[in-house]
């Protein structure tokens, strides 16, 4: 029996009758077999390599072949534009074996997911923030929503697991295993991962396992770097460029696809704009013009690198570089879909940093070198996340059930620390106890309790960003401090437009808006990007040696480049290249964030002054030469760790010892001993 012949009959039928198909694709017909079997599969294929139909075509055959009632499949992203833009896909698949889709995050309605809870889907698709929301939801029958559950596809696993959010969704998806018989299937789906046999056994730490298909970097490619120094020069470029096609614009921060979005509008460009801060009316007509438009730019952050299908894409521009060679393949793999096309990939580059990193991750993808995803390290503010919502869900428990629990959804951590974490979550008022069962403490009532425990169910902090209205229409979202000034006229821009600001109404966190012809800024607040030893090593490979040869260097891009190789003069055998100026001595390591980091902790004991970036350290050379290249240690006074804790959500959960070791894990090169933590 072939593959295909594998599959349940009508859906053999409607993939030849109906859609068409002559056959399925390689990485497609090899995910039969394990997905039939129940194995946990991490399916692998290129961008636009048609991962979402390799998992759906045989999870619907099973679903078939085995009868399953009611919920049995969970299809979770990252995104709600991605689950959007899968819905009508899935929809479609489903509907020819008669059964049914759902979505279910923030955007839906109250009253299409009651409906969905009476009329219950065979597929639901998800995100692991709204499986949280109902996990603690007083208003779900838990037992009856998820106690069909068989099998959970995760889309774009890599970008869940390179950050907390994949720490969250993993232990949720061992939470919901309580209501179930049998433990969930976990498929996960990527594209761009050197280790892809790890992640699979993150993914799915228990059971029999399969990698499908293959996710090599291909250097097949048209890339251009060109250094245009600011965002009018990149904006008067791109009005010129490739007029009549659609191009998809990448920049790295919401402000800039704003400024950008607007500069492009004032050059007669059909223009859309896609970032987070947009309302849901908003992204959705993006969304609808990505796959309708032809003549356009869609202007978007990060929001558009994942899986979502943007139609007949002709070009990618991106304004300055990404920061990892996993993201520019993302982006970059938007193109080339047309048969006979190549991919490609337009990089503007606005500054001098920008250019060296676009040089960078085209060195390295020149090497069809592409980074592992690594789960960040030590991950107990989440494991306290887990605490308070796992006790939300149940009402009351012992700490041995809680103990126990956590064993299985963070298997790689110690015992002692959940039992740590207990202790002292009990003492912070987090938890309370009684009679020796333990439920949620006035603390976290307190301090998380606002919305029905809005903000315990994501483990990323969100901006207290302000609604901007218009009349009746929700425009998008910003952030308070654009707001601030003493002009008396304030204008904003939003959606790609200017906005003049009418009031601001604090207490119910509304600017109310009208529209203005020109003018305004755009501000969120975000954090600096990290960038890896790879990444920086890649960069002085391409500054010590030829052109990259895989990239096309415009001619400014070559004055640039010789520009840099002449001031910097490195030497391609030196492991390091020092200048003294001021006092202060230069080192450029080219180490990556967090060795700098370490570093510049180390050089600075003395109360010496020092800077640091990915590229280099600054500090007095007396200090800084015994730093590079010595044994690292890093002990963290109680007033440093505050200042690294201060981004990291729930760490208030945490005793300062394990504190300490997540802070070690993620900011600096070594690892944090337990016990560190002095009183200075």
């Amino acid at each position: 029996m072939s593959e295909f012949e594998q599959l349940h009959p009508s859906l053999q039928y409607h993939v030849v009758n109906t859609l068409g198909w002559s056959t399925l694709r390689p990485t497609q017909l090899a995910a039969i077999a394990p997905i039939h079997a129940g194995a946990h599969c991490l399916l692998l294929a290129p961008t636009a390599g048609g991962k979402t139909e390799a998992a759906a075509i045989p999870v619907l055959s099973r679903m078939l072949k085995e009868s399953w009632p009611g919920t049995s499949v969970l299809y979770i992203c990252p995104i709600k534009a991605l689950l959007n833009n899968l819905e009508h896909r899935l929809t479609h698949y489903a509907g020819l074996v008669g059964r049914t889709v759902e979505v279910w995050h923030g955007d839906v309605s109250q009253s299409r997911k009651k409906r969905a809870l009476k009329e219950v889907p065979d597929i639901l698709l998800t995100t692991p923030e709204s499986i949280e929301a109902m996990l603690i939801s007083v208003r779900v029958d838990r037992p009856a929503w998820f106690g069909n559950l068989r099998t959970v596809v995760v889309d774009e696993l890599h970008a869940f697991a390179a950050d907390d959010r994949g720490w969250h969704m993993r232990s949720v998806l061992q939470r919901l295993e309580h209501y179930l018989e049998h433990p969930l299937q976990r498929i996960g789906l990527s594209a761009t991962v050197s280790n892809p046999h790890e992640l699979l056994e993150w993914f799915a730490p228990i059971g029999a396992r399969q990698v499908v298909g293959s996710a090599s970097v291909s250097i097949e490619a048209d890339v251009t770097i060109d250094h245009v120094g600011n965002l009018e020069n990149a904006a008067t470029v791109i009005s010129r460029l490739h007029r009549g096609e659609k191009r998809l614009v990448f920049c790295d921060s919401r402000s800039s696809a704003e400024q950008l979005s607007s500069m492009l509008r004032a050059r007669d460009v059909r223009t859309f704009v896609s970032h987070a801060s947009l309302s849901a009316s908003e992204r959705r007509q993006a969304e609808a013009a990505f796959s309708e438009e032809k003549d356009c730019v869609i202007v978007a952050t990060s929001t558009l690198e994942l899986g979502i299908d943007v139609g007949d894409l002709d070009r990618v521009i991106q304004i300055d570089a990404p920061s990892t060679v996993s993201s520019f393949l993302q982006r970059m793999g938007r193109t080339g879909r047309r048969t006979g096309s190549l991919r490609n990939c337009l990089f503007l580059t606005t500054n001098q940093d920008a250019f060296l990193l676009s040089l960078g991750i085209t060195h390295l993808w020149s090497q069809a070198w592409v980074e592992a995803t690594c789960p960040p390290e030590e991950p107990w503010p989440i494991v306290g996340q887990q605490i308070l919502t796992a006790t939300l869900e149940r009402g009351e428990w012992s700490a041995s059930q809680i103990v126990s629990l956590l064993k299985r959804c963070f298997p790689e951590l110690p015992l002692e620390g959940f039992k740590a974490m207990v202790s002292h979550m009990v003492q912070q008022g987090y938890l309370d106890t009684d009679n020796g069962l333990i439920r949620v403490g006035p603390e976290t009532a307190r301090e998380f309790g606002r919305g029905h425990y809005r903000d315990l169910l994501a483990s990323f902090s969100g901006a207290q960003l302000l609604t901007g209205r218009c009349g009746s229409a929700e425009v998008g979202y910003i952030d308070p401090t654009v707001l601030t000034g003493e002009d008396p006229q304030r204008l904003l821009l939003l959606a790609g437009r200017s906005w003049l600001v009418k009031e601001v109404e604090w207490a119910k966190k509304i600017v109310w808006l009208e529209p203005a012809k020109e003018g305004g800024k755009a501000r969120w607040m975000g954090g600096a990007r990290s960038l890896s030893r790879e990444v920086c090593q890649g960069i002085r490979a391409a500054l010590v040696g030829t052109a990259p040869t895989v990239a096309y260097l415009s001619q400014r891009g070559r004055v640039e480049l010789a520009a840099l190789r002449e001031e910097l003069a490195l030497s391609p055998d030196a492991q390091f290249m020092s200048r003294t100026e001021g006092g202060l001595t230069r080192t450029w390591t080219f180490a990556g964030t967090k060795q700098n980091r370490t570093y510049a902790r180390s050089a600075s004991r003395g109360g010496a002054r020092v800077k640091f970036d990915a590229l280099s350290v600054q500090a007095p050379a007396a200090a800084l030469l015994p730093a590079v290249g010595a044994e690292m240690d890093v002990s963290l006074t109680s007033e440093e760790l505050v200042t690294f804790a201060e981004g990291i959500k729930f760490s208030s959960c945490v005793p300062k010892d394990l504190l300490c070791r997540t802070v070690g894990a993620r900011f600096f090169l070594v690892k944090v001993r337990r016990q560190q933590v002095s009183r200075a």
